[in-house]
């Protein structure tokens, strides 16, 4: 069923889901790393095969159905290195790429889809632009904001744990948007949940 949604829908290549974060566990749970977190939940909620390491793609990948997840592990601001190549080689287009990102603009448990939007000055965006040499992909952007104001860097910080309960329920959110944009397309994805 899910493949000939797929196939109905894109008929390009297949849908490349990246999650960008922080590669090592001293990074789990900060909050640059809700992308992991989302993609690490889509994956297990539908079956994903584990995740493995790949050297091609400089990434951590698992693919089913047409889909295929990957998590850089490349530092965040060098996230353009994976996604060029996993464009290159042939594994999608533009318009089947989203990139799931926090976004520190966004208050915490917000969800929203953009598309052929500026980076917004989140390195890991801006990296993958540079490197695709365009802004054409979709990206669906999970709020980190809190009154908090952390020392130090905000976005490797973790949060608190009721902070945390939030931030889970809209990872759970994200993966209900990423399945409805599977099913249904961007437009509709987009006024179903940029509320």
């Amino acid at each position: 069923m899910i493949v000939k949604l797929i196939k109905k829908i894109y008929d390009n290549g297949m849908i490349i889901i990246v999650g960008l974060g922080n590669p090592g566990t001293k990074f789990n749970s900060t909050r640059h790393n809700a992308g992991f977190s989302a993609v690490d939940f889509f994956a297990a909620k539908h079956g994903f095969p584990d995740f493995k390491l790949s050297k091609k793609y400089d990434a951590l990948v698992s693919e089913k159905d047409g889909i295929l997840l990957a998590k850089p592990q490349t530092f965040m601001n060098e996230s353009g290195k994976a996604a060029r190549k996993l464009m290159a080689n042939g594994k999608g287009q533009m318009e089947n790429l989203i990139v799931v990102h926090d976004d520190i603009d966004m208050g915490l448990g917000k969800i929203k889809f953009a598309k052929d939007s500026g980076a917004g000055g989140h390195k890991g965006v801006d990296s993958i632009i540079a490197a695709l040499g365009g802004k054409d992909f979709i990206r669906l952007k999970i709020g980190i904001a809190t009154d908090e104001a952390p020392a130090g860097d905000v976005v490797l910080q973790k949060f608190s744990p009721a902070h945390q309960e939030i931030l889970d329920g809209a990872i759970k959110k994200s993966a209900e948007a990423l399945q409805h944009f599977i099913d249904n397309g961007l437009e509709k994805t987009m006024n179903a949940f940029n509320r």
